[in-house]
């Protein structure tokens, strides 16, 4: 008996080993998954975002407009397509393409095509008085100051002819808007202080002499002309004909500085 007592005694043995080692695999077993999932989470904190965080991540960067940013992000899509593609281009689903925006994003902010292009010219003629305004910092003499202006006019006009263009575009402007109709009643103004400085008097914009209003539209119509006749290519055959090396800037000078009668001074 204690023989058999004994047998029994090493199948309890074997049976509890067996069991305990039966226990540890199934514990292996259920470890390891847990254990397999560790890498991705360290791999994530190493620098590799989740999936759901790179979700969040991309959402955020399609955004491209800060809250309140939409109307002069359209402006300027608006300014873009006009230099590139022209007026006949510029419409409103153009320039929400251009923007990246939907389609009803122009008519919520401007209502009509009329409404975009009025906005967009008042921003014309707020760059071009800027330029305008800016152009006397460097002049030093008389001279320089009273061709400051014109030179700064033609300038503004060729790095910028599709905005030029559409701001003297009447027809296509409602004036009644008061960004528009506040930005060229600055540029007169400041047309009429520069003709004022060159006669040497004061000149109100409200009402005028009929001398003070033919030297604002002589110099005006001086300008403008010579710049439209740049644009459209037209003052080549003259440019052409004078001296090797005579720029349109020069010609320009020469022509604002040249007596009305009589032989100009100079060569």
């Amino acid at each position: 008996m204690p023989a058999v007592a004994a047998v029994k005694g090493n199948l309890y043995t074997v049976n509890i080993a067996s069991y305990s080692f039966t226990m540890g695999k199934s514990e292996i077993r259920t470890e390891s998954p847990r254990r397999a999932r560790t890498p991705r989470k360290t791999s994530s904190a190493a620098g590799t975002p989740p999936r759901s965080a790179r979700r969040i991540s991309s959402v955020k960067t399609e955004a491209p407009y800060h809250h309140g940013a939409l109307r002069e992000a359209l402006l300027q899509a608006a300014e873009r397509v006009l230099e590139r593609d022209g007026l006949a281009g510029l419409t409103l689903r153009a320039v929400a393409r251009e923007a990246g925006v939907s389609h009803a994003a122009p008519t919520h902010h401007f209502g009509d095509l009329t409404g975009l292009l009025s906005e967009l010219a008042a921003v014309g003629f707020r760059q071009f008085n800027a330029a305008m305004a800016s152009s006397c910092d460097t002049a030093t003499t008389p001279l320089e100051r009273a061709l400051a202006r014109p030179k700064a006019y033609v300038a503004y006009a060729q790095a910028h002819p599709g905005m030029y263009g559409i701001m003297f575009r009447t027809e296509r402007l409602d004036y009644s808007r008061p960004s528009l109709h506040e930005a060229a009643e600055a540029s007169f103004a400041g047309l009429a202080n520069a003709v004022g400085m060159m006669r040497q008097e004061q000149i109100s914009g409200d009402a005028l002499t009929l001398n003070q209003g033919a030297a604002i539209a002589r110099a005006w119509s001086m300008v403008h002309g010579f710049t439209t006749l740049l644009l459209d290519g037209r003052l080549s055959d003259i440019l052409g004909r004078l001296p090797e090396g005579t720029t349109a800037e020069r010609l320009l000078e020469a022509m604002l500085t040249a007596p009305i009668t009589g032989k100009p001074p100079g060569p």
